[in-house]
């Protein structure tokens, strides 16, 4: 909805729009840092992490981290509240979405009880999907180790429409990270919100098939870093600068969670870890006003980071709308003999139907070169793409559902990225996004071999056949065609023509 909405919005734009308002003046916020991990390594996480792990910034060791994958709802939303549970130093908390729902009052209330503990806390906060949590977060703001900033605000304060309109260019750039940091002894960075949609999905009709790493180690603190560059960053305006607080507080809603959460060691013993080498990638904040230089950009290091693939790339991709520089590039992959495969979401599975429309006038390019395209159905079960042991006790019970989140991709088995990028031009080219790459052979062979078995089970083989028409192969477990569509699986007349209508559009700058 809200990619419609900055293309009509657009639209509307270059016919003219009054001038925007004006932000409020930075030039009294005070600028603040992540503890030293030094200062914190005798927290209980510390002491923890320090037991557990033998990750050193060892010159003589490429590994710097150990990561553990958290690739269902339940065991991530859990991590988060132990983490903040367990925190006794700092909570640097960063995200693009943050709904007012049940997941999302869990974590402010958490965030409230480390608050009361002396804990200081940062919460910065995209500000396009801000509005419904404010009220909570003006709560949260009345302590004084508890600092809120909205990121890029919009203005005037409750007119988003009117912000885009009167300030397009710098309203539709969007601060899309996530990430988690506790003591600056462990993060979370992935593709997950704040939300029942990422979390409690058995209480919402859609799950955003997802994953984030759990990361302990010297890489934590590089994660750190890229939370300062935001947080002290022109772009970051503290809550109280922008709006007053409600004259009415927001009705209390406690949940009595704790109890149910697991013992943090526990968690941390039953879960499985891998000791890997970490690179944090991420685009400079000042991406957000157009100002960023090339070198400063998320694509830019990802060229850094990764060696050219020898044998084999899997995409993962909810959003995937390639340029074509990209087809042309997978294409040359698969020439020098390049297994690629790509998986996104299906008509039926995708919540954006603008940018399904993007993605779709691009399937016979892509498979004209060479590549494997997969669409994940919409009867398929949420694919966990590690094993995780069977008597996993966690506190809720969810339900799974259908639809893509997670934003990751395996190369040649040991280099593994997962993060907030998705393969589109809103996130080449406007927002913000942040990511881990990994080096492990461990992680990256259970990855692609989870891939590789389940999603043609999971997914539709979108296929040319001897027409040079689109096919959609569906299998069974033991990987035969059981049925063959050829139009779109689960989409009406209508829909198709809508689809057809919106690819003629030039508006994938903004997909």
């Amino acid at each position: 909805m809200l990619r419609f909405i900055q293309v009509l919005i657009l639209m509307t734009s270059l016919v003219g729009a009054p001038g925007c308002a004006s932000l409020p003046d930075l030039s009294q916020r005070q600028a603040s840092y992540a503890i030293h991990p030094v200062d914190t390594a005798q927290t209980q996480l510390g002491s923890l992490i320090a037991r557990a792990f033998e990750i050193k910034a060892d010159p003589h060791s490429r590994v710097n981290a150990g990561v553990l994958v958290l690739d269902e709802a339940e065991p991530s939303l859990t991590a988060r509240l132990l983490l903040i549970e367990n925190a006794e130093r700092s909570i640097d908390i960063q995200y693009y979405i943050w709904r007012d729902d049940t997941s999302g009052v869990l974590i402010i209330q958490a965030l409230e009880q480390a608050a009361q503990r002396g804990v200081r806390v940062r919460v910065l906060l995209d500000d396009i999907h801000s509005g419904a949590v404010t009220p909570f977060l003006h709560e949260l703001n009345r302590y004084p180790n508890v600092e809120i900033r909205l990121m890029n605000p919009f203005m005037p304060r409750g007119a988003l429409v009117l912000g885009f309109l009167t300030d397009f260019d710098r309203s539709n750039r969007r601060m899309h990270n996530k990430s988690l940091t506790v003591d600056n002894q462990a993060s979370i960075v992935g593709g997950r919100n704040i939300g029942n949609d990422y979390f409690l999905n058995g209480h919402t009709d859609i799950l955003f098939s997802d994953m984030d790493l759990l990361a302990v180690g010297p890489i934590v603190q590089d994660i750190s870093v890229r939370f300062d560059n935001y947080w002290n960053s022109d772009s970051a305006y503290p809550l109280e600068l922008l709006e007053n607080p409600p004259s009415k507080a927001p009705a209390a809603v406690i949940f009595d969670y704790q109890p149910r959460l697991p013992h943090l060691q526990t968690f941390f013993s039953n879960a499985t870890w891998y000791g890997v080498h970490a690179v944090v990638v991420s685009d400079s904040p000042t991406k957000l006003l157009g100002h960023a230089a090339p070198e400063e950009l998320i694509t830019h290091k990802f060229r850094i980071v990764f060696d050219e693939p020898q044998q084999e790339m899997l995409l993962i991709s909810p959003y995937f709308i390639p340029s074509t520089e990209l087809i042309q590039s997978l294409g040359a992959l698969v020439e020098h003999g390049v297994n690629v495969q790509v998986l996104t979401n299906a008509y039926a599975t995708n919540d954006v139907t603008l940018v399904h429309s993007g993605y779709a006038k691009h399937r016979k390019e892509l498979l004209r070169a060479g590549v494997r395209l997969f669409e994940l159905r919409p009867t398929a079960l949420a694919i966990p793409l590690v094993e995780e042991p069977e008597d996993n006790d966690l506190p809720f019970s969810s339900v799974s559902a259908s639809s893509l989140h997670a934003k990751t991709f395996i190369i040649d088995r040991h280099r593994v990225f997962v993060g907030s990028f998705n393969f589109d031009p809103r996130s080449a080219n406007l927002n913000t996004e942040l990511g881990l790459v990994v080096e492990s052979e461990a992680l990256g062979q259970q990855m692609a071999q989870t891939f590789l078995n389940n999603t043609p089970y999971h997914a539709y083989e979108v296929v040319l056949n001897e027409k040079d028409k689109l096919e959609w192969h569906e299998r069974n477990e033991q990987g035969d065609i059981i049925a063959v569509y050829h139009i779109e699986p689960e989409t009406s007349w209508l829909q198709r023509l809508l689809i057809g209508f919106f690819s003629l559009l030039p508006i994938d700058p903004l997909l």
